[in-house]
């Protein structure tokens, strides 16, 4: 790869942090780093699957896979690589490792922690058992490997109201995320009794209904997506309710419409739609993740030179992680046979 054709490719990013803006010299001081990088991915038999959250420099030079949660585990699942590099946040390499216990998963990021996944530990799932014996517990995809352990079944936000629904137990306890538990209980409208418990993704849970209400003043034909871990006042405003790959489909699906859209996730995806669609008209501000852009190109080169970060998975906990992961799996598998 060239430096123009890297810079051609980046140059349209227009997010509010310089760390998201690509100048024709900042490519040139990436190409060294990118090249070494390809060499190690061959030398190791390595791959690289990267959340569209982190920087677009990762997206769009050395990543072999991105996507969201769910289409990134289920690379995990299927890859014959031999080692797994998952530049994002921890909770993602441990699902990698858990689906593959024998292959090598590295985490590159020092800093991949995640208000969600940090917000509950095993310990209060086994207490919370305790006083919900009749419930079948229902963790998302953002907690760690003891947490998926102790629960059920595991969701990401693209399956999570579906499999709920499909549950044969219409008690359910879902954890951690108390606001995409919210708008799964109006979606169901009283279908399923649901506890929740009080965690938050610290950058949805910033997006605001007044926020929105103002845009659509602004721009009276506004197309408004939104992640459903945003507030129940946000998803209410919203158009489009998905995952953050469900969002970028829609609105590459819809490219040709002239329409402006209003993308409330983290900023990495409105990075990822400047880039592949320029003519897009977005707007809103950036909401950026402080955990998934500390990945970065010199991080995933350390830790695939050095095996740096290695994920181990304690094995007294490894086994209930992956029957949490393989029920969700299976359940999706038989709800939509097609696309799994």
């Amino acid at each position: 790869m060239l430096a123009s054709e890297l810079y051609n490719r980046l140059k349209n990013i227009q997010m509010d942090n310089p760390l998201c803006t690509y100048s024709l010299e900042r490519c040139e001081r990436l190409l060294p780093l990118i090249d070494e990088i390809d060499a190690l991915k061959k030398e190791r038999n390595a791959i690289i699957l990267a959340h569209s959250y982190v920087h677009p420099d990762i997206l769009y030079t050395v990543a072999d896979h991105v996507g969201d949660s769910y289409g990134l585990a289920m690379q995990a699942k299927e890859t014959t690589a031999d080692v797994i590099v998952f530049p994002a946040v921890r909770f993602m390499a441990e699902t990698a490792k858990i689906l593959n216990p024998e292959k090598t998963v590295l985490d590159p990021n020092p800093n991949g922690g995640c208000s969600l996944a940090d917000s509950i530990t095993a310990e209060d799932v086994y207490r919370l058992r305790e006083e919900y014996p009749n419930h079948t517990f229902v963790c998302y995809i953002n907690t760690t490997a003891a947490v998926k352990a102790a629960c059920d079944i595991c969701v990401t936000s693209s399956n999570v109201t579906a499999i709920i629904e499909n549950l044969p137990n219409d008690k359910i306890y879902f954890l951690p995320d108390k606001l995409m538990g919210q708008n799964v209980q109006n979606a169901l409208q009283g279908r399923k009794e649901i506890e929740l418990y009080d965690g938050t993704c610290y950058v949805h849970e910033e997006f605001t209904r007044e926020e929105v209400i103002a845009l659509r003043k602004s721009h009276p034909n506004l197309s408004v997506l939104a992640h459903p871990e945003c507030t129940q006042e946000v998803i209410q405003e919203a158009d489009v309710v998905g995952s953050t790959s469900q969002i970028v489909e829609h609105v590459k699906s819809r490219a040709d419409a002239k329409t402006p859209f209003l993308i409330l996730t983290e900023c990495g995806i409105a990075s990822r739609l400047q880039v592949e669609h320029p003519e897009l008209h977005l707007v809103g501000s950036c909401r950026m993740c402080r955990y998934m852009k500390s990945n970065s190109l010199e991080l995933i080169r350390n830790s695939i030179r050095d095996s740096h970060r290695a994920i181990e998975i304690d094995p007294s906990i490894q086994q209930g992680a992956y029957d949490s992961l393989n029920a969700m799996f299976t359940i999706t598998r038989a709800l939509n046979p097609t696309t799994v």
